[in-house]
């Protein structure tokens, strides 16, 4: 076998790549990615792709990490357009549920498959195709949102050190 014949695993997608296809070495590793789609949503978290020694990392434990967000919009959209920006969230992978009543929306979504930058891109794309200033109108209030609440925050974050167990005086 030549060299670069092994294909290394993606590890947000587990798709099978060339070890230098958008590859980064990340904490002294090396990680190889199918799209730059897939190595964005790496670098925004890597600790729900790989974990912290001794914690497997969600993905590698095969959980999801349900996102909701909250928005409020300064003027209600109309039932179409509530209908055509519906339909381009949840045409996104990881987008599970898009919830439009009056002013508000709400998106829920799996952070370990759309990251926010992406949701954002798409709701301003679906905004600008609405006109009257739509795009701009969205992208703000996704930015400015009402809440944003983990369902089941999953995400494995490295502790302070000497942090850990249990305290005795």
């Amino acid at each position: 076998m030549g060299p670069g014949s092994e294909k290394v695993k993606d590890p947000v997608c587990k798709m099978l790549v060339a070890p230098d296809q958008y590859a980064i070495n990340y904490q002294g590793l090396d990680f190889a990615f199918c799209s730059q789609q897939c190595k964005d949503r790496f670098l925004a978290n890597p600790h729900l792709y790989i974990g912290v020694p001794g914690e497997p990392a969600p993905k590698q434990a095969g959980q999801e990490v349900v996102k909701r967000r909250r928005l409020r919009l300064d003027q209600p959209l109309s039932a179409s357009a509530a209908q055509q920006i519906s339909e381009q969230l949840l045409a996104m992978m990881g987008v599970y549920a898009v919830d439009i009543a009056a002013d508000e929306l709400t998106i829920t979504y799996d952070l370990l498959q759309a990251t926010a930058e992406q949701i954002e891109a798409t709701l301003q794309q679906a905004g600008a195709r609405l006109g009257g200033g739509w795009g701009e109108r969205l992208r703000r209030a996704f930015v400015h949102y009402l809440e944003d609440t983990e369902v089941a925050s999953r995400e494995v974050q490295p502790g302070p050190p000497g942090h850990g167990g249990h305290h005795h005086d």
